[in-house]
């Protein structure tokens, strides 16, 4: 990648601090941009980050009230976690992730963009009440739960990719669970989960005395259903008691012509992601 794609792309320029780098992609791997210069290590045909996860931390960083501490359940490769980092230069974070090789990525991709003072990643199940129980409370908690259950999906071709989108160790319900046992007072569970299930989101806050703040819904084409739901709640404890949820109106991804939406322009824009339908390059 030569420098003028380093600082920008086709008239875009790329916002925020530069990392130290100094990490090398290993066979089988990919170093891919993120969010304004940070990358992040994946495996080429392995678990890669999504426009949900992106979401999931766009959603989290705006709507969290405000946060010194923030935790990423069921990190994965820390898509989540380092984007919301990026969005919260002042905020610390712990990462969950179970899985070995998920988690070796994650370290390689804090590193990469000089953030090991500010992360800590735990390797354990987010189940496991022991595995954050020497930290203080978190004033953001974030997570992006697999969406079927066993029965209902086939397993995907890479290991790494089965539990990130089959619920393996945990479900949604678990996220929540683990969300209302480390929330600091007042801090906010942040989540995306498939429209067509969201029943099942609001059982598991429910079950955990979470309550519901807002929702937005996400239409990936103009026109047609929503998709996913990225949710926002607090603990019933916390707040006034038959508070009312606010459904935002959807974000539409792409518009009926196939173009980048203007509203998810801005929004790539805000996480230091090119708006999407650029111009050509400059000379």
């Amino acid at each position: 990648m030569n420098a003028d794609d380093d600082l920008g792309y086709r008239g875009w320029r790329r916002p925020g601090p530069v990392p130290p780098r100094g990490v090398d992609a290993e066979p089988g791997e990919t170093l891919d941009y993120l969010c304004g210069h940070f990358r992040i290590f994946q495996y080429e045909r392995g678990h890669r980050y999504s426009t949900d996860d992106v979401l999931t931390a766009w959603y989290a960083a705006q709507w969290a009230p405000r946060v010194d501490r923030a935790a990423d359940l069921g990190s994965g490769i820390g898509s989540v976690a380092l984007i919301t980092a990026w969005r919260l230069p002042g905020a610390r974070f712990c990462m969950v992730e179970a899985q070995a090789m998920s988690a070796r990525l994650a370290r390689k991709s804090i590193l990469y963009n000089g953030l090991e003072p500010r992360f800590t990643v735990y390797e354990g199940d987010l189940r496991d009440p022991s595995i954050l129980a020497g930290e203080a409370p978190f004033d953001l908690v974030t997570g992006s739960p697999p969406y079927w259950p066993a029965s209902a999906a086939t397993g995907a071709a890479h290991p790494q990719a089965v539990p990130a989108r089959i619920e393996i160790r945990g479900t949604v319900a678990d996220y929540a669970a683990a969300a209302a046992r480390i929330l600091a007072p007042g801090g906010m569970f942040v989540f995306v989960f498939p429209y067509i299930q969201r029943e099942r989101a609001f059982d598991a806050l429910q079950t955990n005395d979470l309550v519901l703040l807002r929702r937005r819904d996400i239409v990936f084409k103009e026109g047609e259903p929503p998709m996913i739901s990225l949710f926002g709640a607090m603990r019933a404890a916390d707040i006034p008691p038959r508070r009312e949820t606010w459904i935002e109106p959807p974000l539409i991804i792409r518009a009926a012509n196939g173009s980048v939406h203007p509203e998810y322009a801005a929004v790539r824009m805000s996480f230091g992601f090119p708006p999407g339908d650029v111009g050509p390059a400059e000379a």
